[in-house]
């Protein structure tokens, strides 16, 4: 089911003082009231790569370190975390090789022996940001829902199949597993937003402290946009926001403590309103994937803005939509220009000159812009190649135009 956009809210989370390693900095998310109905851990998979059924013959290769295991109890009583663990894989006598599992579906209930003896199916496995990454996907993968003569033979029949994207493993991010070991973590934290040249690369909730430590050195394992990795390759180590208070004034531990309460006061106002207004003052569109007694499990999508910051991500709320789980992924700006082309010829049922006139561009121009983007197979050889003949020689290449990203 799908929602009309709203914005990401992060009510009952606070914002902690930051912490800087290089170009990283990590701002911790404290609770103040920890979800004890809900409660998330690890399970580590020793195999290389996965093979994830989505049902109805669709399938898609990734790698796949990890999945969430979510726990909850009907009658809100608490549950238990089984923490996490970490290790390679074991050593084989075989020659190498990529071992491949398979994953059914992308959410799936499980079912467990109780403390009691009994069973339950009140276990979800998921994969985490694959549920997100799959909706950014299948993204209008259909293709064309009206078979105009520009589009190829291959965009009517099969879509944009087969579609990839990139991503990068934690491990190669320089200086995240550095943070990650050194940085202290807050009493009462239960997420963490990841920033790597002062950009926001990802954000971290779970329900329960107990959880964030568990899952704490699972952000090493996840997938990060390009963005990431350029930052902490090229920038250098940022600066610190030092809190100053003035000596005046000050005439108690009352009089410093409520000093020290305004800095963190003005830190966290700073920063939501400012480092990360990109994630939430933007809308996104949710979709409800699962239901787990009184949680729902969503994915969003952003609204593909160009030229500016575009999360992408999961979730998981009460009933009262209080945020229990998130997790995000920052899509580059190749993607973003990608998922906004699809989305405005989606919007005017893929025809050309409908969409050419939105953007403020010529039908040569936009076709060149769907080329540059990677989607230039939707389109027959033919219609692209006098498309460019129009464009000229400065136009060949760039599919440029008013408004391109």
């Amino acid at each position: 089911m799908s929602t009309a956009p709203t914005a990401l809210d992060l009510t009952g989370l606070r914002t902690a003082p930051a912490q800087l390693w290089g170009a990283i900095r990590l701002v911790p998310l404290v609770r103040e009231q920890p979800i004890t109905d809900l409660r998330l851990h690890e399970r580590l998979y020793p195999e290389d790569a996965g093979l994830v059924e989505l049902g109805r013959r669709a399938s898609y290769a990734s790698y796949v370190p990890h999945a969430f295991v979510a726990d909850w109890s009907s009658d809100g009583s608490p549950v238990a975390a089984y923490g996490s663990w970490l290790g390679g894989p074991a050593e084989r006598a075989a020659p190498p090789s990529m071992d491949l599992r398979l994953h059914q579906r992308l959410a799936r209930r499980e079912k467990h022996t109780r403390p009691d003896g009994g069973t339950s199916r009140r276990r979800l496995r998921f994969l985490p940001l694959h549920l997100a990454l799959e909706g950014f996907l299948s993204l209008h993968f259909g293709g064309p829902t009206i078979a105009w003569a520009e589009w190829s033979q291959q965009a009517v029949r099969s879509g944009l199949s087969p579609r990839a994207e990139e991503a990068l493993l934690g491990g190669r991010v320089r200086g995240l597993a550095d943070a990650l070991r050194h940085f202290e973590i807050h009493p009462g934290q239960c997420g963490v937003l990841l920033y790597t040249g002062d950009a926001l690369a990802a954000a971290f909730v779970v329900p329960h402290p107990e959880d964030y430590r568990a899952l704490h050195p699972s952000l090493v394992q996840d997938l990060y946009g390009e963005l990431v990795y350029h930052y902490t390759s090229l920038m250098l180590p940022l600066d610190d926001f030092r809190a100053t208070i003035a000596g005046p004034g000050i005439r108690s531990l009352a009089d410093l403590r409520a000093a020290a309460e305004e800095q963190e006061s003005a830190w966290a106002h700073f920063h939501d309103g400012t480092m990360a207004a990109g994630l939430l003052a933007a809308r996104h569109t949710f979709r409800a994937v699962h239901r787990m007694g009184r949680f729902t499990l969503s994915r969003f999508l952003p609204e593909f803005r160009l030229k500016q910051e575009n999360h992408l991500g999961e979730t998981i709320t009460d009933e009262h939509g209080r945020l229990a789980y998130l997790k995000t992924f920052r899509l580059s700006e190749n993607q973003t220009r990608r998922g906004h082309l699809l989305s405005r010829l989606a919007a005017h049922d893929w025809r050309l000159s409908a969409t050419a006139a939105e953007l403020g561009c010529t039908e040569a121009q936009l076709g060149l812009r769907l080329a540059s983007a990677g989607l230039g197979f939707l389109l027959r050889q033919d219609v692209l190649d006098g498309f460019r003949r129009q464009a000229g020689p400065a136009g060949r290449g760039a599919g440029g135009g008013p408004g391109a990203a």
